[in-house]
């Protein structure tokens, strides 16, 4: 019995010690992508519960001022736009995949900003490791062959991302109503389709 038991502990002890590892190798098999595209709340939601995303985060990317307000960043001078970052499984959509949506989401030949929001904080970009920046121009390639348009949508270096304010995350969902009411206003979803047709996302 008492070997029974330490045997027994023994499992127990190498089940509890393998069950990290297996969350940290799970974690390492996750990738980000980084995307600004004007506003961020509609970029979160055109991600957001995509198959293999396992998360869209609203924040700033680009700019020069560390950790930087929402304040700060759209009254100018810290360099920042309004992005997303998004969490994703490769096993499940790839880079290229968000990509292509992305391009989708945008005006992708305005270079200065995006619908009703006018301005640096809602110009447009996509923010590539070197490891994705091939598949990134890629995209953008053959996005622009779709539409037979030049794009002022750059795909630059990765930088430092920073997240927005809990008050900005999940918007779309929690303030549905307040986030419909500025989606009919921008004239989102008819501008989109203007550019894209059914392809349009947002």
């Amino acid at each position: 019995m008492r070997t029974l038991t330490t045997a027994a502990a023994i499992a127990l002890g190498l089940a509890a010690g393998s069950a990290p590892q297996s969350a940290t190798a799970q974690s390492q098999r996750l990738e980000t992508a980084v995307f600004a595209g004007g506003c961020f709340w509609s970029e979160e939601k055109a991600f957001d519960g995509l198959p293999g995303v396992r998360s869209a985060v609203s924040g700033f990317v680009g700019g020069h001022t560390a950790n930087p307000s929402y304040e700060q960043v759209v009254g100018g001078g810290t360099g920042h736009m309004e992005a997303v970052r998004v969490t994703f499984d490769p096993r499940v959509v790839s880079y290229r995949a968000l990509v292509d949506r992305y391009w989708r989401t945008i005006d992708p030949t305005d270079p200065n900003g995006q619908f009703c929001d006018r301005g640096p904080s809602y110009r447009t970009a996509v923010f590539a490791t070197a490891a994705q920046r091939a598949e990134a121009v890629a995209s953008r390639d053959a996005a622009m062959r779709t539409l037979r348009r030049s794009f002022t949508t750059p795909v630059v270096g990765a930088q430092r991302f920073w997240s927005a304010g809990a008050e900005h995350q999940d918007y779309a969902r929690r303030h549905r109503a307040h986030y419909e009411a500025y989606r009919i206003g921008c004239r989102r979803t008819e501008r989109l389709r203007a550019i894209w047709g059914d392809a349009a996302v947002g």
